[in-house]
């Protein structure tokens, strides 16, 4: 059964003003800037997220990958980066996410849940009423050098299934997608958007062709 809208797609790990430029070329409409994490691929600097921020068209996302787990921390980061999002990809322990609504008005705040198992599934219906979105991951917290993304792997997409139908709210899909594998994605959970880093990379750099073979699947799968 195809999807009946085709999803949004977010291109991550965006490295500077021209991957950003060919990103928004290719047809995203949004882009993945991380910043510093304990692990993974993608990580610039808060100057040049910035930079590359600035550049971008208004009607695109983007995305402030953050691993600060305190509102007041991640309200100051905001305001050097400037992004119209915030990508939260680990827990907040110190406040909440209305606090940070609250502090960031007119900034979209996306909470990123790593499917681990069934729990993930109650997690997200207990913060889908404070956030804007939802990203689900293939991440792992618990681990001692923690992974908040960018792992290559997929998950259980059966769960992000469940997930999808218990909110009410946008759900991105990330984790270990391709061209190969993102119309059973989209068939399997219909998410709002996807969300693809390695996926469409050539020994780290953005790949023009394997972005509009991505695009091509996606388009192909609605």
């Amino acid at each position: 059964m195809k999807a009946t809208r085709t999803p949004r797609v977010k291109i991550c790990c965006i490295s500077g003003v021209e991957e950003a430029a060919l990103a928004v070329e290719c047809g995203a409409s949004a882009l993945g800037l991380v910043s510093q994490m304990p692990s993974g691929p993608g990580v610039i600097s808060d100057e040049l997220i910035a930079e590359i921020a600035a550049t971008v068209p208004p009607a695109i996302g983007t995305f402030l990958l953050t691993s600060r787990q305190s509102v007041r921390e991640t309200v100051a980061q905001q305001h050097s980066c400037r992004t119209n999002t915030i990508q939260l990809c680990d827990h907040l322990t110190t406040g909440t996410h209305r606090e940070l609504k609250e502090a960031l008005p007119g900034i979209s705040v996306v909470q990123v849940i790593h499917v681990t198992g069934p729990e993930s599934v109650e997690e997200s219906a207990r913060v889908a009423p404070s956030v804007d979105a939802i990203l689900l991951d293939s991440g792992n917290q618990r681990l001692a050098v923690k992974e908040l993304g960018g792992t290559g792997r997929t998950h259980d997409w059966s769960l992000s299934r469940t997930i999808r139908e218990r909110v009410n709210i946008p759900l991105f899909l990330a984790g270990g997608l391709t061209a190969e594998n993102v119309g059973q994605a989209i068939e399997e959970v219909g998410p709002f958007g996807i969300d693809i880093c390695s996926g469409v990379r050539t020994d780290g750099k953005l790949d023009a062709v394997k972005l509009k073979r991505f695009f091509s699947a996606v388009r192909a799968a609605c």
